[in-house]
Parts: structure tokens; C-alpha cells; sequence
């Protein structure tokens, strides 16, 4: 049975987001392997399912499933899989099903040819939009909200003259977060929503360009950075190389803060700015706006390293690790009975004991939603023998839910939505609590070209959103 259930051991903690990866081929490139390295290293971004779609003369050949990058492609896939434009997506839901036929890219067939499109993000008025298509006839096969945007762009497809008008066409339609890699039989078409709510980055090899949800992607084929698509761009890619429209630029860029915080891969440069000094810089500024007097300052694996790291160079205290993560357990971890969960925490985090046994700690994570595994892990490093636990949270307390495609659910579910600080506190088991500041939010990513969305610290969103109980309805790419 092609199935796989996870066990997400931080069951506090925001889910991954999705990463698109695209390449136009102008130099004779292995295009579906260099998409699978692109892929291998957004796998941070989405872990449940990933496929690629290579273009060979207008034949679309694809192959997707549910798993890694690894479990799903091997050397016999990839030799079949030949052409000179390729898309690749990996995929984390959080509310559409976990099931094969939504895993991406979604490949089409309509009257013009064919259409390939990848999608990260999440939109708001999907279901209104579905309801209607489906209204005068239209059939889905999936249930997530890339396929909205496919059946609108095919649509607009047989209007228009060209794919590219197309999806501009389609932008104006959609409300929400979006960063797309859509292929025809002749072109690669790249797209952010006018808020460039999710990233997407430009790349050259040799003469071929490239697009990734982040940098690294184009670090691990050892391509050149060229460029972020700007919020509401669309961008051309075909044989005559890269231009761009900007029909649906509106000059506003509100980047999801949780790109820096916890998604990015701490290699990636996004907006000018560096994932990893950012993360740094939100640990100094921590340790400025709650100083404690600790022996050890400690990161929870894996975006709150380079956090405590900054803590500890700001606040002198040495850093080390406390914490020790199991990289090895796959998507395949059974999930334990309710009664068993703690015992699931410990295979996937452990304690070493050595650096924290009498010591009092300082322990940096990025975020606390619901708090059930910050609790157990206070209590994992109190059972080591640390005398003391001192919890510092690199972003401010999460107040709000997010419509955009971060897994943060609703308000009722939200700790700090219900409690305050001092609660939360108890309720963790920590000896004291610090969240970073709106204000220190605002300093930390040094260099960035870019304005951002932070909603679910302050409730105030770049676009009209719906109702809280409606929240479940869309589904994600």
C-alpha cells in the first residue's frame, strides 16, 4: 500500500510549506536529474509527496508519488524521463488529503495541448471559485486549490493568445499566496501573487535559466542566482530566452515572515537577505529583550540553531548542543497511540545529558503554537538534570491563524491566542519565558528588498480573508 503516515514529532510546531523547481534546457542538461537535485535540496519544504514533468517536443512524461525526493525517483525513472523543459514539485498538505492524486506537478490536457503546473502557496477564494466552475460543468480530480488555478489558466488559455497572458489573466481571478512554475509545450512560465507572499527565485546555467521556491535549489546544480521574481510578475521563459510581464504588479510586497523564521533552508538568500544571518540576528535581539543569567544556551533542532546562536554570541553565554535529532526516521514512522506520543518525541529528539546535566539552560526554539512538545521537551532536559530551563521564541507569540498556506490552525488551538505569557510559561514547565518582539521582528532580516506579512503575530492581513470557521475548506498546493 502506497501510503505514508507521519508521525510530525513537533505536534506544536508549523508544518512545511511546498517547493516548485523549473528549468528551461538551452545547453543539452540532464533536465528531470537536475530537477531531482533541485528538488532533493527543497525537500525541507515538503515531505509527503514530490514528482517531475519533463517536456520532450510537446510530449508531457511525468512521474509522482508519495515519499522523499529519494524513495520516489531512482535512475531507471530518470533515464525515462527526457526532454528539454522539466517541473518538479515537493509537497507538504495541511488540509487537502494526503493522497497520490494530489501530489504535484498537476499535468492537463485541454483543446491548446497540454499544461504542467506546480504550485506553493494557498488560496483564499478557492472553494468560491471551484463551486462556480464545477456550476457550469467543469470535473475536478483533486482536491486541492493548484487545480483551481490550472482549469482557470487552461480557460483563459483558449481566450487569450498567448499561455503567459494567460496566467496573468488567471492572477487577476485568485486571491492568496502563490509562487508558480507552469509549462507548455514551448515555454516556462513563472508567477508570484502580487504580495509575493511565497518566494521564487531566478537561476542561469550556462544558457539555461532556472526557477526555485529558494537559492539553495540553485546552489546544489551550481547554477547562478540571477534574480527574485518580483511580487505579481509573471516571467517568460522559451527559446529566445527571459522577459517578463508586470500587468499585475501593485508595488507592495509582503513576503511571509515565516520564510526567514522557520521554512527557508538557513543556506538560502531570499529578497537580498541571508535565511541564516536573519536568524542570527533575531537570536541577538532576543538576548537583548530577555537577558537571563544561564551556563548554556542550546537551539531545538533545526531552525532554532542559528537562533540560539545569536543568543549566545550577543549574551556571552556559550552555546552548545543540548539537543540531539534522529535525522534518519523517514516519512514511513507509524504514529504512535495518544498514550505513546511522548515515548515518539524521544525517538525522534533526545537529550544529551552531558552538556546539560547541572547546568542552567537556555533553550532557543523559533515558535510555540499549541505547546504541547515544548512542554516535553522542558521536561526531557529537566529529567537530564538541568537545573533550570529558559525558554526564548525567536518570532512573537502566535495570536492569529494564517489563510496562506502555513499550517496554523485556529484560533481555539492557538496557546497564546487563550493565555498569557506567564501561563504559557506554566503551561510548558519553563522557569521563564521570552517571546521576540513585533518590534524586534521588524530588525532582524538585515539587507532585505522586501516588506512582509505577519498576520499571525498581529491579526492585520495584506488581504481580505474568510472567516475563521471557513479556514478548513481550501485546500493547498
Amino acid at each position: 500500500m502506497n501510503r505514508y503516515i507521519d508521525f510530525n514529532w513537533r505536534l506544536d510546531k508549523l508544518n512545511e510549506e511546498c517547493g516548485v523547481f523549473g528549468i528551461y534546457d538551452n545547453d543539452g542538461h540532464d533536465c528531470a536529474r537536475l530537477t531531482y537535485y533541485g528538488l532533493y535540496a527543497l525537500q525541507h519544504r515538503g515531505q509527503e509527496s514530490c514528482g517531475i514533468a519533463v517536456n520532450d517536443d510537446g510530449t508531457i512524461i511525468y512521474h509522482k508519488d508519495m515519499g522523499l525526493v529519494p524513495e520516489v525517483f531512482n535512475d531507471v525513472i530518470l533515464n525515462h524521463l527526457k526532454g528539454q523543459i522539466a517541473v518538479g514539485h515537493v509537497r507538504y498538505s495541511t488540509t487537502g488529503a494526503s493522497l497520490r492524486e494530489n501530489a504535484q506537478p498537476l499535468v492537463t490536457k485541454y483543446v491548446k495541448g497540454t499544461l504542467t503546473v506546480a504550485h506553493n502557496g494557498n488560496l483564499v477564494n478557492a472553494a468560491e471559485i471551484r463551486s462556480e466552475l464545477e456550476k457550469s460543468g467543469a470535473i475536478f480530480q483533486t482536491t486541492i486549490d493548484s487545480e483551481v488555478i490550472a482549469y482557470l489558466i487552461a480557460r483563459e488559455r483558449v481566450r487569450c493568445g498567448s499561455i503567459e497572458d494567460a496566467v496573468a489573466q488567471m492572477m487577476k481571478q485568485v486571491r492568496g499566496s502563490y509562487s508558480l512554475v507552469v509549462m507548455s509545450p514551448r515555454k516556462l512560465i513563472g508567477a508570484r501573487d502580487p504580495y509575493g507572499i511565497r518566494p521564487l527565485s531566478i537561476g542561469k546555467l550556462e544558457n539555461s535559466y532556472i526557477l526555485a521556491s529558494e537559492t539553495c535549489a540553485l546552489d546544489s546544480i551550481n547554477a547562478e542566482f540571477v534574480r527574485d521574481v518580483e511580487p505579481g510578475e509573471v516571467v517568460v521563459i522559451d527559446k529566445n530566452g527571459l522577459r517578463s510581464l508586470k500587468s499585475n504588479c501593485i508595488g507592495r510586497s509582503n513576503l511571509c515572515i515565516f520564510e526567514f523564521i522557520y521554512f527557508a533552508r538557513p543556506d538560502s538568500i531570499i529578497e537580498g537577505a541571508s535565511v541564516y544571518e536573519t536568524r542570527k540576528e533575531a537570536g541577538r535581539i532576543l538576548a537583548k529583550e530577555h537577558p537571563v543569567e544561564a551556563d548554556l544556551v542550546i537551539g531545538v533542532p533545526d531552525s532554532g540553531v542559528s537562533a540560539a546562536v545569536g543568543y549566545a554570541e550577543e549574551s556571552g553565554i556559550p552555546y552548545g548542543e543540548g539537543l540531539i535529532k534522529n535525522r534518519y526516521i523517514g516519512r514511513t514512522f507509524i504514529q504512535p497511540e495518544q498514550s505513546q506520543r511522548e515515548k515518539g518525541v524521544k525517538i525522534k529528539l533526545n537529550v544529551l545529558k552531558s552538556s546539560v546535566e547541572g547546568k542552567r539552560i537556555v533553550m532557543v526554539d523559533d515558535s510555540i503554537v499549541r505547546g504541547t512538545t515544548s512542554g516535553r521537551i522542558v521536561q526531557m532536559l529537566k529529567d537530564a538534570g538541568a537545573k533550570e530551563v529558559h525558554m526564548r521564541i525567536s518570532s512573537p507569540p502566535f495570536k492569529w491563524p494564517c489563510y496562506f498556506g502555513t499550517d496554523i490552525p485556529s484560533r481555539k488551538q492557538l496557546v497564546a491566542s487563550t493565555h498569557s505569557i506567564e501561563e504559557i510559561r506554566q503551561i510548558v514547565g519553563a522557569d521563564s519565558l521570552g517571546y521576540l518582539s513585533i518590534e524586534g521582528l521588524s530588525k532582524m532580516a538585515i539587507g532585505a528588498r522586501c516588506g512582509f506579512c505577519k498576520a499571525c503575530f498581529s491579526g492585520e492581513y495584506p488581504m481580505e480573508v474568510p472567516v475563521e470557521e471557513d479556514k478548513m475548506k481550501f485546500g493547498r498546493g
